[in-house]
């Protein structure tokens, strides 16, 4: 029996034989199971790094199935790990724990009613020029359009309006 040498995947060109040939599908492979393009090509990446590091354990007619093998078992991993994940994000939103102290809490509620207060309590045009500015984000050439002013009493207003928050808010 005359028997051919076997292939070593080890060899350069053999193994980009191997990619040329399994890249695209083993792609599309993974991509249908995760639905995730950029989360495919690195799984297909990491599978390729596992078969070139290996090179010398894998005969060269099985490194198509062993490609496939590493890749569904990485995209398994992910999964598995994605769910362990998940569960600990539950487990803490479901308990209402926060990383900041009650204090802080207490702290932060007190200063968004005191300035809701004080945005409140701005005379009539500062609070429209205010509120114009800071929450629909307008320009002030837009909110001298939309008010029928000029840009400059725009700009009084806000700067009266900034000053007036100033002193309620730093009050404490």
């Amino acid at each position: 029996m005359n028997k051919e040498p076997l292939n070593s995947v080890c060899e350069q060109k053999n193994f980009e034989k191997i990619f040329n040939q399994h890249s695209q599908t083993l792609r599309n492979y993974i991509y249908y199971k995760c639905g995730n393009t950029q989360q495919a090509e690195d799984i297909v990446q990491e599978a390729y790094i596992k078969l070139w590091n290996n090179c010398a354990k894998v005969i060269f007619e099985k490194a198509k199935s062993y490609l496939y093998t590493v890749a569904n078992n990485h995209f398994l991993n992910e999964v598995a790990h994605q769910k362990v994940v998940l569960e600990h994000q539950k487990q803490n939103v479901s308990t209402g724990k926060t990383n900041e102290t009650p204090q802080f809490i207490l702290e932060e509620g007190e200063f968004h009613a005191k300035l809701k207060k004080a945005i409140a309590d701005l005379p009539d045009k500062q609070r429209e020029v205010f509120l114009l500015s800071r929450i629909d984000k307008k320009k002030y050439s837009e909110i001298a359009n939309i008010i029928g002013i000029s840009v400059k009493a725009v700009e009084k207003r806000m700067s009266k309006a900034l000053l007036t928050l100033k002193e309620q808010i730093g009050k404490v």
